[in-house]
């Protein structure tokens, strides 16, 4: 019988976003020494198991939680088994978390590890194919949904504070403006006149979605009506400011449950 040749190791790196750095990697073995870096290392294991030394004891993370390393905590890694393990992981920094917290300790993830599905569901836009690009407002939002999550899966309790309704309005009224065209939480804050962090807070608040989930919705029901006028699905995606057919069909399968072409099958009958 031929030896089985072992599996080679490798890394992919994805083009950086802002403050945030993401990459997958696989490894059939070991994969680091024990290191440090002042961010926090967040992300998950995707195939086999992957095994750390992390405050004082052996950590094994599995398909389905989520890994928390907190800023300059001391981790190796390798694999658990002799299959190897894949896995996806982002550096964001500590400051652009705090920002999202107001000043508050930052959340700690007792072990390293955690099955809160609220944190698994928070990182699911952030840890999705790394060479699809995020849209810049997409992007903010799912790191404040992360902040959010990470801050609820460690047991911290935030205390509700005030809001700004009149400039929540002022950002919601941009949007509706704004459909056709990429649209940016530093622009919100600006058109508002709240910084970007407590106006995303206040507009989840006060219209019970985010900046970004608004502007979607938005644009769907512009392709909703531009499809029942006889817009072609091409047209009426870059009509209503998506990128292309393909994402707006995404979204539109996601919010709505069936294809735009289902959809139009069954409204023409």
């Amino acid at each position: 019988m031929a030896k089985q040749t072992p599996p080679l190791d490798w890394f992919y790196r994805a083009p950086d976003m802002g403050g945030l750095q993401r990459f997958e990697a696989f490894f059939a073995g070991h994969g680091y020494d024990l290191h440090r870096h002042d961010t926090y290392a967040i992300g998950r294991t995707l195939a086999g198991v992957q095994r750390f030394q992390y405050r004082g004891g052996w950590r094994h993370s599995l398909p389905g939680g989520t890994m928390v390393l907190h800023p300059d905590e001391v981790h190796d890694g390798e694999a658990g088994t002799e299959v190897g393990f894949k896995y996806r992981m982002m550096y964001i920094q500590p400051a652009l978390i705090q920002q999202m917290l107001g000043g508050q300790p930052l959340p700690f993830i007792k072990n390293g590890l955690s099955t809160d599905p609220r944190l698994f569901a928070a990182t699911d836009v952030l840890l999705r194919s790394l060479d699809a690009p995020l849209d810049p407002l997409e992007e903010q939002d799912a790191l404040f949904d992360l902040a959010q999550a990470l801050n609820s899966a460690s047991g911290v309790t935030t205390a509700r504070t005030g809001f700004d309704y009149v400039a929540a309005e002022r950002a919601r009224e941009f949007i509706h403006s704004a459909l056709d065209r990429t649209v940016t939480l530093e622009e919100l804050a600006h058109h508002s006149g709240r910084d970007r962090w407590s106006l995303s807070r206040d507009f989840r608040l006060l219209f019970g979605t985010s900046p970004y989930r608004y502007l979607t919705m938005r644009r769907l029901d512009l392709v909703r009506s531009l499809l029942t006028q006889g817009e072609s699905l091409v047209s009426a995606a870059l009509i209503a400011g998506f990128t292309d057919q393909s994402h707006m069909s995404r979204q539109f399968s996601k919010t709505y449950g069936l294809s735009p072409a289902r959809w139009m099958k069954m409204h023409r009958r």
